[in-house]
């Protein structure tokens, strides 16, 4: 792509959306962060004065020459485009050419910049964008955007700014959002000539979030790079200038873990699409839709979901906000990022990453202090000639391989906890919300209606109530007042003895996936319940294949991780006093 600066062929104008807006200094500040993350900047340095309507942006890109800059303000003069074509294949941030000459319209504009090994120039602009004047000035190489006295000649506008602190707000969200785009770049941020805020670059998201969010930990969140499938009506022509085909389609995933963090508004759920935050309700909608049966009630997720995808599968040029746009087909990409995170919610490998361990050596420490002041756990194990083969099913589900590596039951913790020999340490598991995560599964993917032999009555029972039972597909007649038979029940029901306790909570639910989670927590095996070593292996085999098997549907943490590095630090293994310790 050619790098200097051209007005577009009025052909091409007339295809474009009409041009975003400035109409606030956030605005102001995104469309220079865009021109300088698209010049290849790693440091930006937003300085604002906001009672007097400046901002300054500086960075280390490209630079422009002097010829760039004679024309840089002129209407619909850009880099990113040149024909037609073109503009179906946005590959960068900018591409209409019009935000330096609306900045031109509304303020004194002031643009210096420098191309490495060259000298650097300074010019100013008058509100067509015409250069008033253009000098040499020294500055490194980079380019620093100079707007004062913002709506100076627009009273109209400057009085209907919000606050200093709103915008403050919107300036702050504006740099969040692209620092989560493009981690790798430095941000300083002044406010009256003081540093308001600092964001250090970092490989991925997971060091970027913590500086944002205060209260998560780079150890509460998950990433997966996912390779996306290509639709199948979707090929992309080899490029020696672009990235490889594998590298323009894929989805990176960042989410804190549901057993670990949450937020009491959706607030958090964000989609990028090739370095911009996008407004794309149904990609959010199949995040949603992915969380869904793994948080608390009334709990929301922490997820930003970024798609790397070709150009051929994005229309830019929607509408005149760039964060609107079109993703092609749209229920192939739902799929895609759907099973990113399924990916996502994985149970870590036996190589665990440093942040899990350090997770884990948190949650160890407060549970071994615990411990320390209370008498020993009584266990109960196995016969060592006890089969393990042949134990009583505790329910079928079977979705692929079993995620996080091997686990040997090796005994029972006051018949409520599992515990279980892992290739990185112990894990603690409890069965009955492990059984009631299989359970509702098994149930979402096969929901069963079986008829009675015997039907069963209900007593004093209301017809909204019953009506809620036949919405979940239960057969029930009428049988004198206020009294029904019911003629069929959900298959975990039928053989048991509590089916009319069942049925009185089943009438209490709103949908199907509320009565499929009531039938999985009522018919899962019971904290206090003895289990054999054989059942103890079949519940974590089964639970290990589910697809969220980090919490159980009602959104709590299933298991805790007491990882080997996490013992030894606590058994002090690391010292060294001898071969006759026995060390």
């Amino acid at each position: 792509m050619a790098t200097s600066i051209q007005p577009l062929p009025i052909e091409v104008v007339n295809l474009m959306a009409a041009g975003e807006t400035i109409d606030a200094p956030a605005a102001v500040v995104r469309e220079a962060i865009d021109n300088a993350i698209d010049a290849g900047a790693t440091r930006l340095a937003v300085a604002l004065w906001l009672d007097r309507g400046c901002i300054r942006i500086s960075d280390n890109g490209g630079g422009m020459t002097r010829e760039d800059l004679l024309c840089a303000a002129a209407p619909h003069s850009t880099s990113k485009i040149r024909d037609r074509p073109d503009l179906f294949a946005i590959r960068s941030l900018g591409f209409r050419g019009e935000a330096l000459h609306s900045l031109a319209q509304l303020s004194q504009l002031t643009i210096a910049s420098r191309v490495a090994n060259q000298a650097g120039w300074q010019a100013t602009y008058n509100p067509t964008g015409e250069v008033r004047v253009c000098e040499t000035v020294p500055i490194a190489p980079g380019t620093i955007v100079t707007v004062d006295q913002l709506f100076g000649s627009w009273p109209a506008r400057r009085d209907s700014l919000p606050s200093i602190a709103q915008q403050l707000r919107a300036i702050q969200t504006t740099i969040h959002n692209a620092a989560l785009c493009h981690p790798a770049v430095a941000w300083t941020v002044y406010r009256d000539d003081r540093l308001w805020f600092a964001l250090s670059p970092g490989d991925s998201v997971r060091h970027l979030l913590p500086q944002i969010l205060r209260q998560v930990r780079s150890s509460d969140l998950q990433s997966v790079d996912w390779v996306a499938d290509l639709p199948p009506d979707v090929s992309i022509a080899p490029d020696p200038s672009q990235p490889a085909p594998a590298d323009q389609s894929r989805i990176e995933v960042t989410l804190a873990l549901p057993d670990r963090l949450h937020r009491a508004r959706p607030d958090w759920v964000r989609v990028a699409v090739n370095g911009r935050m996008a407004d794309v309700p149904e990609i959010e909608q199949a995040i949603f839709a992915s969380f869904g049966r793994t948080l608390p009630r009334g709990r929301f997720p922490i997820s930003l979901v970024h798609l790397h995808l070709p150009p051929q599968c994005i229309d830019w040029n929607r509408a005149p906000d760039k964060r609107k746009l079109y993703l092609q087909p749209i229920d192939h990409w739902q799929a895609q990022v759907q099973a990113a995170i399924a990916q996502a919610f994985a149970l870590p490998n036996t190589d665990s990453e440093p942040a899990t361990q350090a997770y884990a050596i948190a949650r160890t420490a407060k549970l071994l202090r615990a411990a320390e002041q209370r008498p020993t756990y009584q266990t109960a194990t196995a016969s060592p000639d006890q089969p393990p083969t042949d134990p009583e099913p505790l329910g079928e589900l079977g979705h692929g391989e079993r995620l996080g590596g091997p686990l040997r039951a090796i005994a029972q913790v006051h018949n409520t906890y599992i515990v279980a020999e892992h290739p990185g340490g112990l894990w603690l598991v409890e069965q009955h919300i492990a059984h009631e995560r299989v359970l509702f599964e098994q149930l979402r993917d096969r929901w069963q209606i079986l008829p009675l032999d015997s039907p069963v009555v209900l007593h004093d029972f209301s017809e909204p109530e019953r009506d809620l039972l036949v919405a979940i597909g239960l057969e029930i007649d009428p049988f004198g007042d206020r009294c029904w038979l019911v003629r069929s029940l959900p298959a975990p029901l039928v053989d048991r003895p509590d089916a009319i306790a069942a049925l009185r909570e089943l009438a209490q639910t709103n949908n199907l996936e509320a009565a499929q989670v009531a039938v999985a927590c009522r018919t899962a095996v019971r904290n206090g319940q003895p289990l054999t070593l054989g059942e103890m292996q079949d519940l974590l085999d089964r639970w290990q294949r589910t697809q969220n098997p980090r919490t159980c549907p009602h959104g709590r943490p299933i298991h805790l991780s007491l990882e080997e590095s996490s013992l030894a630090r606590f058994f002090r293994r690391h010292w060294v006093i001898g071969k006759s310790h026995g060390i």
